[in-house]
């Protein structure tokens, strides 16, 4: 895996790595907190099946200064497949948070949604998102755990609900881009980040670590389903969109989430 030097993400890797803080003080200067620790007012839900801004089950909810993302209240799982986002979009961005995996797969929830979650950026405005629809027409930079048996797992990975990206020079024909990042096993917390510049260039970092760049992100591609063909306008281009948490069967808790506008370049 290769370190990167870029200004600002090797700020970030010297925060993030120094004294074994987990704390975010807000002291780098350009960093706004998207997440206050208390509430998500300033977010909005999206679960499939149900219409915006209803967070059935409690889905997402607040405690501990955790975003945490449970199925408690929930019988079978039932596709019930969610995003929290954030109220406003962004197209030039360093994106930081922290993550981690607790407790069991929700019953009925996809066999291939263990130990999975994602981010989702670029992504359509969730009030253009219909009851039925399963997922936003979004990049998902996709967070994964280990299993425990010892084998490969990379997280920050690329999957493209309703998109595309060019990798390595040519539009990827594969829904889910691998990244070359370490497996993260248990329950410990993972810190990614996010480098989007607009159409441009797209790099995933995993604790310090470049593990992924793509670039042109544009609406194609197939998966996402439900959606009002008005807002699927193969081959546009997607320079800017709402940023999600992403709910999709296993509990998941994410804290330190703040974002740094950057430069179009």
């Amino acid at each position: 895996m290769k370190k990167i030097y870029y200004a600002a993400v090797l700020c970030s890797a010297i925060f993030w790595g120094c004294s074994g803080s987990t704390k975010i003080t807000g002291s780098d200067h350009g960093w706004k907190t998207l997440f206050n620790g208390k509430d998500i007012d300033d977010w909005i839900v999206k679960i499939h099946h149900h219409d915006v801004n209803v967070n059935y089950g409690n889905t997402f909810r607040v405690e501990d200064g955790i975003i945490k993302i449970r199925y408690d209240q929930y019988g079978d799982f039932n596709d019930q497949f969610g995003h929290l986002y954030y109220k406003t979009p962004f197209s030039h961005y360093h994106l930081r948070f922290e993550y981690r995996f607790v407790g069991k797969l929700q019953k009925g929830a996809p066999d291939y949604t263990l130990l999975n979650s994602g981010v989702m950026f670029h992504s359509q405005d969730p009030r253009t998102i219909l009851k039925e629809q399963d997922w936003p027409i979004s990049i998902e930079m996709q967070l994964l755990g280990g299993l425990g048996d010892g084998k490969s797992r990379p997280t920050g990975n690329m999957c493209s609900p309703g998109t595309d990206v060019v990798y390595k020079g040519a539009v990827s024909q594969d829904h889910c881009i691998s990244s070359s990042s370490k497996t993260y096993d248990g329950d410990q917390w993972v810190k990614g980040e996010l480098i989007v510049n607009g159409n441009k260039q797209i790099t995933h970092i995993i604790n310090g670590d470049t593990v992924l760049q793509y670039s042109h992100p544009t609406i194609g591609g197939g998966v996402a389903t439900g959606f009002n063909p008005k807002f699927k306008q193969d081959g546009k281009a997607l320079t800017d969109g709402f940023i999600a948490l992403q709910s999709e069967g296993q509990p998941v808790d994410f804290r330190n989430i703040e974002i740094k506008e950057l430069p179009a370049q």
